[in-house]
C-alpha cells in the first residue's frame, strides 16, 4: 500500500509541472529506469523508446500501450497488464514477467533471450522473430493459442512450436 501511494505520488509530481504549463504530457522517450512504479497505470500511452530498465513495475498497467523500441531490461512485471501492448523492438531481456497478461500483444522483433516468463497469459499474443531460451519457449508453446488481431499470426506459429 505504502509503494503503491508512492508511485501515485511520484508520477503526480512528473505530471504536474507539465499540467501547469499548458503542454500536453508526453510519455515517448521518458526514462524511469531504476524506479519502484508498483500499480502504477500508463495504459493507452505513447511510450515509445522509453526506458523502464530495472524497474519495479509490478502490478502495472500498461495496457494497450506503445511500446515500440522501449526497453525493460531487468523489469520485474510481476501481474502487470501488458495486453494489446505494442512491444515490437522492445527488450525485455532479463525481465521478469510472472502472472503478466500479454494476451493481444505485439512483440515482433523484440529481445527476450534471458526473460523469465512464468504463468503468463500469452493468448493472441505474436513472437515473431523473438528470441528467448529453450525452456522458456517450452513452456510458451504449451500454453499458446489464439490470433493476434493486429498481425494476423497465430500464437502458436509465431513461437514456431511444433
Amino acid at each position: 500500500m505504502h509503494r503503491r501511494l508512492l508511485a501515485v505520488l511520484a508520477t503526480t509530481l512528473l505530471l504536474v509541472p507539465l499540467l501547469i504549463s499548458g503542454a500536453a504530457p508526453s510519455f515517448a522517450a521518458m526514462d524511469v529506469a531504476k524506479q519502484v512504479l508498483i500499480g502504477a497505470d500508463y495504459s493507452d500511452k505513447d511510450l515509445r523508446g522509453a526506458t523502464f530498465n530495472l524497474s519495479n513495475l509490478r502490478e502495472a498497467n500498461l495496457s494497450g500501450s506503445d511500446l515500440r523500441g522501449a526497453s525493460l531490461y531487468g523489469a520485474k512485471l510481476q501481474d502487470a497488464d501488458l495486453s494489446g501492448t505494442d512491444l515490437r523492438e522492445a527488450t525485455l531481456d532479463a525481465a521478469v514477467l510472472t502472472g503478466t497478461d500479454l494476451s493481444d500483444a505485439v512483440l515482433e522483433g523484440a529481445f527476450a533471450f534471458n526473460t523469465r516468463f512464468q504463468d503468463v497469459t500469452i493468448t493472441g499474443a505474436d513472437f515473431t522473430d523473438v528470441p528467448m531460451r529453450g525452456d522458456q519457449l517450452k513452456s510458451l508453446c504449451a500454453m499458446a493459442d489464439g490470433i493476434n488481431p493486429i498481425t494476423g499470426r497465430e500464437t502458436r506459429t509465431t513461437l514456431g512450436c511444433g
